[in-house]
């Protein structure tokens, strides 16, 4: 086999031992063989909602079973079709061969992402915290920069984006702002965004142009729905209202209409004034701290599960996942995958898909993905 034909059949195998090690292969096929036997029992339908979530899970299974099985199969014949070239010196039949590997090659990687996209509530819609951190306007500014790359982000991917809640700064940028992203798989994309993210350029805002280095925090957590079981007690709860800000005109409201809760226990504070009723916002605002709840949840179980995930180094609020160079030179780099872009402008305008598909492969394999550029 030449090089060339090597290098894709090294990169088909290496995505689709990736996609077998996130779906744990065995147990996939031996919960889908479950899963048709209980297809065809006639009293799946007597539980609409039951029966629904065994056909969603089992179309999942199939399609990620299925894709695995193909490539692998048409893989082979392009191998043998690529040596029964070389064995003949046809080179056109070699080119046919290579072509196919190529084209295997590309979707392999884009299967490997889809599969790594298999959480329980990878599917779901979103929300998306950004707090500035300590430094005032100069934190407050990068937040706001933040807002608009997931923003930018967000409308690439196709998804809904709405401002849930909006805290402005005092002279600038935000302290703080909750956005919802309603479109498939969006918080299985989003969710290994949270952390603190730190910027270094020439401040704006200082006459004398000397670098400055700011923070801000990233906290990403599903929408869930009344399929998941949350209990709250309302005793634990302490629910403040307040009049909603924002960047002006005849979306401000003029009465104490937002709404924040503390779930006092956590200490969990969610906040909405997306809506210009109180009690509209309030019912957003317990679906917030219901998802934050359940992600905290799945947080602890993916921790117990999992050695390289047993400290919240990963996840925890205190722990800087990507830095954003402007000056001297520059850089985007993912602190805990590597990868590494030479176009900050393109990545704060939302071109953060590389970052992402690296940090979901790193939660799977736990290795360090080794890539230089992404441009």
């Amino acid at each position: 086999m030449r090089a060339e034909g090597q290098a894709h059949i090294d990169r088909i195998e290496k995505a689709l031992a990736l996609v077998r090690k996130s779906l744990d292969w065995e147990r996939a096929l031996r919960r889908f063989d479950e899963l048709n036997a209980r297809v065809e029992d006639p009293t799946l339908w007597d539980n609409p909602k039951e029966a629904e979530a065994v056909m969603r899970e089992r179309r999942r299974l199939e399609a990620s079973i299925g894709a695995v099985n193909e490539i692998t199969a048409e893989m082979n014949d392009a191998v043998e079709f690529v040596e029964l070239g070389e064995m003949e010196g046809d080179d056109e039949t070699i080119a046919e061969g290579l072509s196919t590997l190529s084209e295997l090659a590309a979707r392999a990687d884009r299967d490997k992402i889809q599969a790594l996209l298999s959480g329980e509530a990878d599917a779901n819609d979103t929300y998306l915290e950004v707090h500035a951190g300590a430094g005032g306007t100069e934190s407050q500014d990068w937040a706001q920069m933040l807002q608009r790359m997931y923003t930018r982000w967000g409308e690439r991917k196709g998804f809904k984006v709405e401002l849930v809640e909006y805290h402005a700064g005092e002279a600038a940028g935000i302290k703080s702002c909750t956005l919802m992203l309603k479109g498939e798989n969006a918080y299985g994309w989003a969710k290994t965004e949270s952390g603190v993210h730190r910027l270094v350029r020439i401040s704006p805002y200082d006459s004398s142009a000397r670098r400055h280095t700011s923070f801000s925090s990233v906290w990403v957590y599903p929408v869930i729905d009344d399929s998941f079981e949350i209990d709250i007690n309302p005793a634990d709860l302490k629910i403040d209202t307040y009049r909603a800000s924002g960047a002006g005109g005849q979306h401000v409201n003029t009465t104490d209409s937002a709404v924040r809760i503390t779930h006092q226990p956590s200490g969990i504070v969610v906040a909405s004034q997306i809506d210009r009723s109180q009690h509209k916002n309030r019912e957003i605002a317990m679906g917030m701290l219901k998802s934050r709840l359940f992600e905290e949840e799945m947080r602890k179980r993916e921790e117990a599960a999992s050695a390289e995930h047993a400290s919240k180094s990963d996840i925890g609020w205190g722990h800087q996942i990507r830095s954003y160079v402007l000056q001297p030179y520059q850089q985007v780099k993912d602190l805990r995958t590597g990868v590494v872009s030479t176009a900050p402008d393109d990545v704060l305008d939302g071109e953060l898909d590389p970052f992402m598909a690296a940090a979901l492969s790193q939660r799977v394999t736990g290795e360090k993905v080794e890539i230089e550029d992404v441009d």
